[in-house]
């Protein structure tokens, strides 16, 4: 997950939610093309170009806490059934996301403050994402953000309320493949891209020589992330579960070369479906 960015305050907004997001890193920028004239055979001999901005493009790579996981993992998914109320609570709703192509889903606003300057990117989506999960690490997703219009000063001086909360961590995810629970595995990376279609492909990271062997073909593999210290009436709230179906070994990754190797990571091709069930207190709509 490598990104060339600086740092600065994110909020994100949907027409039910306006989050500031606890950033790691980003690169979002106007996307700029260059219209090129070519030389005339009466001319100077000289090629001319004009500047053009056309919209929005870079990434965002921010931690999930329990706040924003809701929201930024329906980003990331794109597509989201109405919350459903979980019999026997108080107020605990059931999300569930489904992976959409980018062009089946919905727009939302970015606001980048860096502090000298606030930047408003309207009508942007996720093309792409990328969620890491690794032992003795947070939980990070990185988004690919596209837009159509190119960014205006943000005109409000208004605070955004910083997030806060318990991030969720590798070392608090557990993983079934096909209703098999596996210890040995340190840590997946999940890569989508979702323009024009959906492309999906998972890395999954194992220690070798320890625990089941994980097989070649995979009819369904949950990942359950859960916090550690925050403590809620219901269970349920600080967790997430994200199934995938479905999955091909396209390659074995693992160093053969070095006798030190101890974690051999395994490449898969995603054919199925994949989605994500996450648990909030409000019940407000996601979109």
């Amino acid at each position: 997950m490598l990104v060339n960015g600086a740092d600065c305050s994110i909020v994100i907004r949907t027409e039910h939610w306006e989050i500031d997001v606890p950033y790691s890193n980003e690169t979002v920028r106007e996307a700029v093309t260059l219209l090129q004239e070519e030389t005339s055979i009466e001319g100077d001999g000289l090629s001319r170009g004009l500047r053009k901005i056309g919209g929005v493009t870079g990434c965002v790579v921010t931690p999930l806490t329990i706040r924003t996981a809701p929201l930024l993992l329906y980003l990331a998914m794109g597509g989201a059934d109405n919350p459903i109320f979980v019999s026997e609570t108080r107020n605990l709703y059931l999300y569930r996301f489904d992976l959409f192509s980018t062009e089946d889903t919905k727009h939302f606003d970015l606001v980048q403050d860096r502090k000298s300057e606030r930047r408003l990117f309207e009508g942007c989506r996720v093309q792409g994402f990328e969620l890491r999960v690794m032992r003795e690490e947070a939980i990070k997703l990185k988004l690919d953000i596209i837009g159509e219009y190119p960014a205006r000063i943000y005109p409000y001086t208004d605070t955004f309320e910083q997030e806060a909360g318990e991030r969720f961590k590798g070392d608090s995810v557990t993983y079934k493949i096909n209703g098999q629970e596996y210890r040995n595995i340190y840590g997946i990376t999940l890569v989508s891209k979702k323009q024009g279609g959906t492309k999906n492909e998972i890395w999954i990271k194992r220690e070798k020589n320890l625990g089941l062997d994980i097989p070649e073909v995979i009819e369904e593999m949950t990942i359950t992330a859960q916090l550690l210290r925050d403590k809620h009436e219901y269970k349920y709230y600080g967790l997430f579960r994200m199934t995938l179906k479905k999955l091909v070994l396209v390659s074995d990754e693992t160093e053969i070369n070095s006798a030190d190797t101890v974690i051999g990571p395994l490449r898969y091709y995603i054919s199925g479906s994949a989605s994500t069930d996450i648990f909030n207190p409000t019940g407000e709509l996601i979109p």
